[in-house]
Formats: structure tokens, C-alpha cells, sequence
């Protein structure tokens, strides 16, 4: 009997999994780099912008307001903007906001320029972003469905600006050792630029997702009003914006926390990394180590005890504790990819962009109230007791929130008419519209012109 051999070379080879499969879409992949040098460019604009202020002005308030301006605006372009996510095609309008920031970094340049026109500038900036993120989160829904693919790649990005958190400011300092501040804005300038390009030209045309409604102010309203008026989106909302509102206190207070240990500036620089630590390892083990089913099942659980660490400081714990309890309460973020699914699920289609670009805005501004509260509280009650009760409270409102999470599943999406649409919704945890490997939506290789 002849030997048989087996020929492994011909064997095919196993499908990526993970999020590996994000990078076989090719729009991803152009979104995903863009991604990457935006948030490059934004973070050495933070570095550079500041260092700039105080030069010019030797004030640690202008300096610090200018990080502050950041958290501000946002609320404004994501209630009163928001209607540009939806009402013109989505890649004119993330080509147009990187456009946008880059001509408002490239003003800022200008020597001689007042605080005052430098200040306004990053206003502006800050404006757009929301609008920015909304469009690019309802675009990603299109991009990859609004499956498993969706809930990865909206977790890779996040992962990727936690990253960047731990690393880019550091990196902003030392390019601030080799070129000044305004040549380091002009790399910004070059990295919008670069973002916009990768969009126009590495992603397809795609009609608006809802037609002109008139003013954009009043049609930006109106679709804050819709969204809002649905229940279970409005607890979605909540459970996106509540949280971290809790979970900043840890990070607003480091500083005085690391002078109560007596740690220095290494152990300030632990403890601001401590939970963006978290978060990154967390996110990355439920997305790819878990099933989508799974990941909707712990969310809840997750939710209720991500902020149960902090009570923790009750103790008055060292520095090595104290880590640890961040970095639990980090991990226990990854309720997101569960929430993530549910929300675009939840969400109609026509307001999906509005939805989202409220979404990001109400979470950037809930933070930057939660970081104004932690430092109030601490000036009473201390860095230790403020941060124990942000723990008490943040699980009594999580417990809340998953209680109301609960009474309202089921409801399913509604239309901009109010009335529930049930109509093509694919089961829990469903792949619904994701696409073929290696494809864009429904097979589709091509790119068309704007």
C-alpha cells in the first residue's frame, strides 16, 4: 500500500479572528490610521498650545485653561451641530472637520497672535470634534455592520486613545525639547491633513442619512429631542455618561494624592496610568477572548461593579494598593463593548449620527464636571474620602442604571415618528450586517468619488 502524504502547504489558511478581522476591511483599515494621526496631532496641539500660553503669558491658569477648553465646547457642537452627522454625506463631513482643525491649528501658528485668538482657535477646535466622532462612530456602523465587527472596531479605537493617554504627552514633552512650540503645531497641522486624505481617499461615498431639515440648529435639536425621547436609548445614554463621571475622580486627584503618599512625580505618573491600564487590558481580553453573547451577558454585571474598587480608599491604601484598585476598576470599563452593541442596535438608522454625536459630547463635558466636583469635594473631605464616595455613589448609580437597563430591553428601536420598528432586526448578539471577510458591506471593493 503506497504511503500517503499530506500536503500542509496546500492547507488553507485559518481566518483571523479577534480583532484581527477588523484590518480585512479595507475602509477600517484607512479609518483606523486616520484615527491614529488625528489623535497624534490633537494631543501635540494640548502640549504644544499650553506650553505656548504660558510662555506668552508666565500664568499657570491660562496654561491650565487651556486644557480645560477642550472638555467646554463640546456640549455646543455636540446639541447644536449634531445635525451635520446625518444630514450630508458622512466622509464630506469628516474630511471637512479635519480640514477645519487643521486651518484653526494653522491660524494658531501665526506669530504675534493674541492669547485671546489662540484661545478661540482651540475653541473652535473643540467644537468640531464631537461632530467629528459622532460621524466616524455611525460611519464605522456602516463600515463594519452593526454586529461584533462594530463593537471591536469602536474598542480598538478606544483602546488606541487610551494608549495614546499613557504615552503621547510624554512623547508631546520631548518633541517640545527639539523644536518650539509653534513648529510643533505645524506637525499637527500635517497630521490633520494626512487624516483627512486617508478619509477622502480610502473610504467610499455614502448618501446622507437623512434629508436637509431645515435650520441646522433647530434640526440639530430636534434630533437631540428624538433620541432623548426614547427610553431605552435615554438609559443607554446614562449609562455611557454616569460612570466615568465617577471614575475621573481617581485621576482629577492625583496629584494631591501622590503628595499625601509622599511618591513624587514617578508615583503620579503610576497613578495617572494606573486606570487607562485597566481599561486598555480589560477591553482587549472581553474583545478578544470573549464571544458577543458573553460580552452582552457580563455588561451589566460589569457596570454595577466597576466602581466598587474605589471604596478601597476608604483605607487610606499606600501606593502598590492603590494601583490595583485602579486597575481593576479599569478593567471593569469593558462593559462598554456590551453597551456599545445594544446602542447602535437601539438607534434608528436616520438619527444614528445625531445619537452618536450626542453621545460623545455628553460624555467628554459629564467628565470634565465629575474631574470640577472631585477637586470641590477634596477641598472638604479629602483626596481619600472623596474618592470612597465617588465609589458609593457611582455604584448606587450604576445599580440604577442596570435595574433600568432591564425594565426597558425588549422595547426595541423606534423610528424618527416615535413608533417601535421591529422590522429586519436581527437576533441578540447577531452579526447582522457585518461584512464578508476581506469585503466592505455586502461584498462591496470598490471606492467611488465624493
Amino acid at each position: 500500500m503506497p504511503e500517503q502524504l499530506s500536503d500542509t502547504s496546500a492547507a488553507p489558511a485559518a481566518p483571523p479572528t479577534g480583532y484581527a478581522r477588523l484590518f480585512t476591511v479595507r475602509e477600517f483599515r484607512a479609518v483606523f490610521a486616520a484615527h491614529a494621526l488625528s489623535l497624534l496631532g490633537l494631543i501635540v496641539s494640548e502640549v504644544a498650545l499650553s506650553v505656548l500660553v504660558y510662555d506668552l503669558t508666565g500664568s499657570p491658569l491660562m496654561s491650565a485653561l487651556t486644557f480645560a477648553l477642550g472638555f467646554l465646547p463640546y456640549l455646543v457642537g455636540g446639541t447644536l451641530l449634531a445635525g451635520i452627522a446625518d444630514r450630508f454625506p458622512a466622509r464630506r463631513v469628516l474630511v471637512v472637520c479635519d480640514l477645519v482643525c487643521a486651518a484653526g491649528v494653522a491660524l494658531m501658528v501665526t506669530p504675534g497672535a493674541p492669547i485671546a485668538v489662540l484661545l478661540a482657535l482651540r475653541c473652535c477646535v473643540a467644537v468640531v470634534s464631537p461632530v467629528f466622532q459622532g460621524t466616524r462612530m455611525a460611519t464605522l456602523a456602516e463600515i463594519l455592520g452593526d454586529g461584533d465587527l462594530f463593537v471591536l472596531g469602536r474598542s480598538l479605537l478606544r483602546i488606541v486613545s487610551q494608549s495614546a493617554l499613557l504615552v503621547g504627552f510624554g512623547l508631546g514633552g520631548l518633541l517640545l525639547t527639539v523644536v518650539s512650540p509653534r513648529h510643533a503645531l505645524l506637525i499637527t497641522v500635517g497630521t490633520f491633513c494626512a487624516s483627512a486624505a486617508l478619509l477622502r481617499f480610502g473610504t467610499r461615498r455614502r448618501p446622507a442619512r437623512a434629508g436637509n431639515g431645515g435650520a441646522l440648529v433647530k434640526d440639530s435639536l430636534k434630533g437631540a429631542r428624538q433620541v432623548l425621547a426614547d427610553r431605552r436609548v435615554r438609559v443607554l445614554l446614562l449609562m455611557f455618561w454616569l460612570p466615568p463621571m465617577f471614575s475621573v475622580a481617581p485621576e482629577a486627584l492625583a496629584a494631591p494624592y501622590a503628595d499625601d503618599l509622599g511618591v513624587g512625580s514617578v508615583g503620579l505618573g503610576l497613578l495617572m496610568c494606573a486606570l487607562p491600564v485597566g481599561t486598555i487590558a480589560g477591553e482587549l481580553y472581553a474583545g478578544s477572548r470573549l464571544r458577543p453573547a458573553t460580552r452582552e451577558r457580563i455588561a451589566l454585571p460589569l457596570l454595577c461593579c466597576t466602581l466598587l474598587p474605589y471604596l478601597g480608599y476608604a483605607t487610606g491604601p499606600g501606593l502598590a494598593v492603590s494601583l490595583l484598585l485602579l486597575v481593576i476598576s479599569g478593567a471593569g470599563a469593558a462593559y462598554t463593548l456590551g453597551l456599545d452593541q445594544w446602542f447602535v442596535r437601539e438607534v434608528p438608522e436616520e438619527l444614528r449620527g445625531r445619537a452618536m454625536t450626542l453621545m460623545t459630547a455628553g460624555l467628554m463635558t459629564i467628565q470634565g464636571v465629575g474631574m470640577a466636583l472631585a477637586g470641590v469635594a477634596a477641598e472638604f473631605a479629602g483626596v481619600a474620602a472623596t474618592v470612597t464616595g465617588a465609589g458609593v455613589l457611582g455604584t448606587v448609580c450604576c445599580v440604577v442604571l442596570a435595574l433600568a437597563a432591564r425594565r426597558t430591553e425588549g422595547l426595541g428601536p423606534r423610528g424618527s415618528d416615535g413608533r417601535a420598528r421591529t422590522e429586519g432586526l436581527g437576533p441578540r448578539g447577531s452579526d447582522r450586517g457585518a461584512p464578508t471577510e476581506g469585503l466592505g458591506p455586502k461584498g462591496e471593493t470598490g471606492l467611488t468619488t465624493m
